[in-house]
């Protein structure tokens, strides 16, 4: 498995942004696509953002689309989620993972502890 730490979470008001970090190894970011997940209280784990190891193509959920976007600097090892106009039903615990292009938690080989985003005033 691979390793992945998520970085970033925190309290902010509704409207309000915040930038996620996922640091993982240069193999993993080279190999890998890397994708974001959230789970919230009572709801299953969801895939909002992943990017492609190859090309950095970029895919998103109806749920963020317009609002998040991920991106990666491979200087840093990190890939990023920047998320703007943010609401009260994007609380949850925000997850990074490794494994396909894709948003569904199948897919993915290795996971992160975990990032507690809370949008509340």
């Amino acid at each position: 498995q691979e390793h992945l730490v998520e970085s970033g979470g925190g309290l902010v008001q509704p409207g309000g942004s915040l930038k996620l970090s996922c640091v993982a190894s240069e193999l993993t970011l080279n190999y890998y696509a890397i994708a974001w997940f959230r789970q919230a209280p009572g709801k299953e784990r969801e895939g909002v953002a992943c990017i492609s190891s190859a090309d950095s193509a970029t895919y998103y959920s109806e749920s963020v689309k317009g609002r998040f976007t991920i991106s990666r600097d491979k200087s840093k090892n990190t890939v990023y989620l920047q998320m703007n106009h943010l609401k009260p039903e994007d609380t949850a615990v925000y997850y990074c993972a490794a494994g396909r292009f894709s948003l569904l938690e199948r897919s993915m080989s290795s996971w992160g502890k975990g990032t507690l985003v809370t949008i509340s005033s």
